[in-house]
This record gives C-alpha cells, structure tokens and sequence, in this order.
C-alpha cells in the first residue's frame, strides 16, 4: 500500500490552466473517487499521478518519495483506462500476463495471477481469443484484468466501466469493490457516475474548473454540501433549488421568504447576509412533501415517472426555470395537471449565499 499527497499542484497546457493549486491527501488503502463534469480536470489528475502527463507546478510524494520527475513504471502505479489500449496480436492470456513476465515472475506465478483475476472478471472462457474476436465490454474487462493482474500498490481506473452495459456494470462494481477489501491496494477511480462515486468510495474528491470543490465520505457530500455546485452534483434527482429572500436573522436561526411557500424559520445563521438579500434554498426530492393545495401557493404537476419501487413527480416552479422534483415510495396517488403545495422538511433544507456558499447552523441550533 501507499499514500498519495500532493501539494499545490498545477498542469497548464500553453496558455490553459487545467489543474489549479491541488492539494489532497489519499491515504494508505484508500478508495477515493475523483467526479465532476466533463472538463473539470479529473481524468488529467489522473494522468499525472500515474506520470503519464508532466507536473508543471507542485510537488507529488507516493508513500515518503517525492515521484515529479519518475517514470510511471518506477511508481508503482498500475492503470485501467477508459480506452482498451490491448495488443491486437497477444490472446486475452498474453495481454493479461505481459506486464507479469516483464517484471520477470515465474510462470507459476504469472499463471496463478491471470487465472485468479480472470475468475473475478469472468474472462476464464475467453483467455484463447485475441481483442478483435471479443465485445467492447469484454475487451474493457480484460483491460481491467491486466493492471489488477499486477497487483500494484496503487489502481488507477479511468471511468473503466463505461463500455458496460447496464447489469454488467453494477456486477463489476461490486467486484471492484471486492478487489479492494482483499488486495487493500490504494485505489483512485475516475467517473462521471454518481452511483459509482457513491458506491465505491472511502472518500469523494469533486473537482471543479480544475479545483476540488470538496472532499469528503459519500454521506457528507450528500448531507453536508458546502456549497451549491456539490450540492447540485451529487445525488441523483437533483438537488431542487429555489430564491430565497432573507427577511430576519436571530439567535435560533434565520426566517426567509420563498415564492410560492410562504415564509419559513431555518436553523442556519444567516448573519453575514444582510436582510432582504437573496439566498437559494436547496431540498433533496426525498426531503421535499407535497400537500393537496389551490390557489397562490399551488404548484402544478406536470410529469410522474414510475420506476417501480419509487415514484418521481415534477411540479412547475413559481421562479426559476428548472422544475422541481419530489420523490416518493410507490405507489403514489398524485396524477399530473394537479395541484400540490411545498411542504419542505425544515430540518433538512440547505441555505446558499449570493456566492453559493453553504451557511453553517446557528451556534443555538447547533449546541441543541
């Protein structure tokens, strides 16, 4: 196993600034995923971690060794990318065992770590063929099968199931998964998939313009966004986001105005936003209950969506051109052309600042 830290860490490429004064810590056996949109830098910091891009500012230490300016052969390091990259002319078993022999195993030895990876990414009927006998989601699998094969101190995964089709993708995470708990190699995976991010990680790095918005375990990501793009970008419907205005800040918290719901009292200290400014008010579809209404304060439904063991139902904002979602169990009653009135659960909306910052709980609230 071994730590990966960097500090302060830039990639440009001429003019373009892609990869902004990172630091981040990964410790020893961790599973941390990088996500974010398309763009953001995620797969590039990959990239440099392996030593397949050059560092152009910054230091990078695997383990206690400062590794800028070593060969990604010499880092321990072994990658799945999201391309095959597969010899054309080598058998599923050559392509598995080439990185073994070139590190001089003997043949048993060799034999035991291709035969044992094939049996976890089912490839044991499939070591005779070459690439272009097989399916895109076989050839991603053996290029998964070759760097685990190695049993490195360090995997890197650059959005390796994205060849896969649905089933076989929540099957291979949970092999993922499995690898992880028996190998305890340091694992950093790249996705654009929040279910994988979810379900995979220790720890969620969301990188931003080059930036990491925040890092944290799934579940602090998910409950404690610290500001507007997290909150926005994990999970899965949406965050629904709707203007506040800021009305009266006291000890126990804040009372805000919100179009179409009428004012509300939230526990978040609100004191460095003057009165009468405009906040955003974020509520996860689970946390956000409809009541039969008419009239002002009624939102009209215009879309229900069955998925069998939940029911996602869509409502017309009274601001904003997003619409917002409520989900819950199935069945459910609410038909679309009807009329629903917000009942969002107090305890679990988010405040937002003009910057899009998170506001933290009034010190009231959180000693209670």
């Amino acid at each position: 196993m071994a730590s990966v830290t960097l500090e302060k860490l830039n990639k440009t490429f001429g003019s373009t600034h892609i990869i902004k004064d990172v630091d981040l810590k990964i410790g020893n056996g961790e599973f941390v995923v990088f996500v974010g949109p398309s763009g953001c830098g995620k797969s590039t910091l990959l990239r440099l971690i392996a030593g397949l891009e050059s560092i152009t500012d910054g230091t990078m230490q695997i383990g206690d060794s400062v590794v800028n300016e070593l060969p990604p052969r010499e880092r321990g390091v072994g990658m799945v990318f999201q391309s095959y990259a597969l010899y054309p002319h080598m058998t599923v078993y050559e392509n598995m065992a080439f990185g073994l022999k070139l590190a001089k195993m003997a043949n048993e030895t060799v034999d035991d770590r291709v035969m044992s990876t094939a049996r976890i990414l089912q490839l044991e009927e499939l070591l005779q063929r070459k690439p272009k006998e097989l399916s895109g989601g076989q050839r991603q699998r053996v290029a998964m099968g070759r760097a685990m094969a190695r049993e490195p101190q360090i995997l890197l995964f650059d959005e390796p199931l994205s060849n896969l089709d649905a089933s076989l993708r929540v099957q291979m995470r949970n092999e993922i998964a499995r690898l992880h708990h028996r190998l305890g190699s340091t694992m950093i995976y790249v996705t654009h998939d929040q279910v994988e991010a979810m379900t995979l990680a220790d720890k969620i790095v969301v990188l931003r313009d080059g930036r990491i918005e925040q890092v944290g375990s799934p579940h602090d990501l998910y409950q404690r966004p610290e500001t507007r793009f997290v909150a926005g970008f994990i999970g899965s419907p949406t965050m629904n986001f709707m203007p506040a205005e800021l009305l009266e800040q006291n000890a126990d918290g804040c009372r805000v105005k919100v179009p179409g719901v009428g004012e509300v009292t939230l526990p978040q200290d609100a004191s460095s936003v003057d009165t009468g400014k405009e906040l955003t008010l974020g509520v996860r579809p689970e946390h956000l209950r409809l009541e039969e209404a008419q009239g002002d304060n009624a939102f009209e439904i215009v879309n229900v969506e069955y998925l069998g063991n939940e029911v996602y139902v869509y409502l017309e904002p009274k601001a904003g051109d997003t619409l917002l979602v409520h989900r819950t169990e199935a069945p459910s009653d609410w038909k679309v052309g009807q009329q629903a009135a917000l009942a969002p659960e107090i305890e679990h909306i988010h405040l937002f600042d003009a910057d899009d910052q998170a506001l933290g709980l009034a010190r009231q609230s959180e000693a209670a």
